[in-house]
């Protein structure tokens, strides 16, 4: 689903498609390319890090630092997938540093259960999610969090159950004010498949 977005200075005029390294200026292209060097980046070893705002920001420019220029830069312009608007970006900084501050004051998750570490994990990635503090990739950077958070407390991290309809349905119901799903899907993300 493309983001309905105010004007935007960073897509190429007349156009949706974001400003790329690249230039490339065929949406299917861009998401082909883009794809492709989130996975190559996605399996190198990630950033180190505080798991504070900064640290969230250095994920997102890792995994996206071949594509865009602006790679870890909080977006600048309002941006609403299917008729709801994300946090206005000038609020931004304020409320990524409250979700993050939560997971500051939860000890980073240290010591939970693994249903405990799903539902406050659920919470963090809902809060980070109606931020959506970036112009494209948010999606992947929460996961890439929940990846480094499970590995921080020493948890598994299951990637086949993600879903891609799953995962979004998840974050939708999230945004509504519903957690459960996500924090199922957590769940089920961190725990070990059975053979």
């Amino acid at each position: 689903m493309v983001y309905t977005a105010e004007s935007d200075p960073l897509c190429y005029p007349g156009t949706t498609v974001l400003r790329n390294k690249l230039d490339l200026t065929d949406q299917d292209e861009l998401d082909e390319f883009e794809t492709a060097m989130f996975v190559i980046r996605s399996d190198e070893a990630w950033p180190a890090g505080n798991l504070d705002v900064a640290h969230y920001l250095a994920l997102h420019h890792h995994l996206f630092q071949d594509v865009y220029d602006w790679a870890g830069e909080i977006r600048t312009i309002r941006i609403g997938k299917g008729g709801n608007w994300f946090c206005y970006p000038e609020h931004i900084h304020a409320q990524l540093g409250q979700a993050f501050q939560f997971l500051a004051n939860a000890n980073y998750f240290d010591g939970l259960a693994p249903a405990e570490f799903a539902a406050q994990a659920a919470h963090l990635l809902a809060e980070i999610n109606a931020v959506h503090p970036f112009r494209e990739g948010n999606g992947r950077t929460q996961l890439t969090l929940l990846a480094v958070l499970a590995e921080h407390v020493g948890l598994p991290f299951n990637e086949e159950a993600l879903d891609r309809d799953r995962v979004l349905d998840a974050m939708i119901e999230s945004f509504a004010g519903s957690e459960a799903p996500l924090a199922a899907l957590i769940l089920d993300i961190i725990t070990e498949p059975s053979s």
